[in-house]
């Protein structure tokens, strides 16, 4: 393990602002909103450490919150317009809503599964070494 890793509650938060788990680097993985590349703009670190899961982990991540979203908006919307259910609304506001927060979630979702990647995986020495190498 890295002796310079920051803690548990600054990865997480770094993560939901979309900043570098590891040194806090703004923009550190994306060029664009969708567009990505594979360090970080300050520590070098490699965006997907593990090739295999880190795609899934990150999309279940922005599944999730995106499910949330849609249950609550349904919910708040059922609840509010009872007993003379407002369908189209109901589901123009979810629809919406789900969208929103599915392509605004998209980067967090990532930068968020970095940093818990980061905590069940400590960054080791030999990997950040290797990380600077071209």
């Amino acid at each position: 393990m890295v002796q310079n890793s920051p803690s548990v509650l600054r990865m997480l938060l770094r993560g939901l602002i979309r900043r570098c788990a590891h040194c806090g680097q703004r923009g550190a993985f994306f060029v664009s909103w969708f567009k990505t590349q594979d360090r970080c703009r300050g520590c070098k670190l490699l965006w997907q450490r593990n090739m295999q899961g880190f795609v899934l982990g990150a999309l279940a991540i922005n599944i999730v919150l995106t499910g949330a979203a849609l249950i609550a908006t349904l919910v708040v919307g059922v609840v509010t317009s009872y007993p003379d259910l407002a369908i189209v609304q109901l589901l123009v506001s979810t629809i919406g809503v789900t969208l929103v927060v599915g392509v605004v979630g998209y980067p967090i979702s990532y930068t968020t599964w970095l940093a818990i990647d980061l905590i069940m995986r400590p960054i080791e020495s030999g990997e950040l070494a290797n990380s600077h190498i071209e």
